[in-house]
């Protein structure tokens, strides 16, 4: 299995918001800079993310996203959720048939040993990722020793 960038890069700018703004607004261009992530496509990650109830945006000199709630209660489960709309290792494991198709995703839809693996997989992963919080990798971050860039839009030189 093998994440898109949209989830990976979600995560790390989840993280990256709720580790250095907390919960004051943070602005596209510093979270691009830290994470070495286009600008463009975060906008286009954020939006799904905003969609999900997870971001909310405001505009002007003070504004940007910011978590729409706190970190303590947003779970990589739900970033990967919003970001690749399902968490599921194999195409088979959904049992059912894609919209408009008559023909099941797999040729041994129903009759194949493994669909069950990867369900319960899927599954396992799934429960491993809703009991992430961006709280607990926000720890993990202070642990690890990575430097707070301080907001320098509220910083004041004399």
């Amino acid at each position: 299995m093998k994440l898109s960038t949209k989830s990976r890069y979600g995560v790390r700018a989840m993280f990256d918001m709720a580790y250095h703004a907390g919960t004051l607004p943070a602005q596209i261009k510093d979270i691009s800079r830290r994470q070495n992530i286009s600008p463009r496509y975060l906008e286009q990650i954020f939006q799904d993310l905003k969609k999900a109830g997870l971001l909310k945006s405001r505009r002007g000199p003070q504004g940007g996203y910011s978590l729409a709630k706190p970190a303590d209660e947003i779970t990589v489960k739900q970033i990967v959720l919003a970001a690749e709309g399902e968490l599921q290792l194999v195409d088979c494991v959904k049992n059912r048939r894609k919209k408009g198709e008559k023909d099941p995703v797999c040729d041994f839809d129903n009759q194949c040993l493994t669909q069950h693996l990867w369900a319960k997989a899927s599954q396992i992963l799934g429960d491993y990722f809703d009991s992430i919080s961006l709280k607990d990798l926000c720890d993990q971050g202070k642990e690890m020793g990575l430097e707070k860039e301080l907001d320098h839009r509220f910083m004041y030189f004399i």
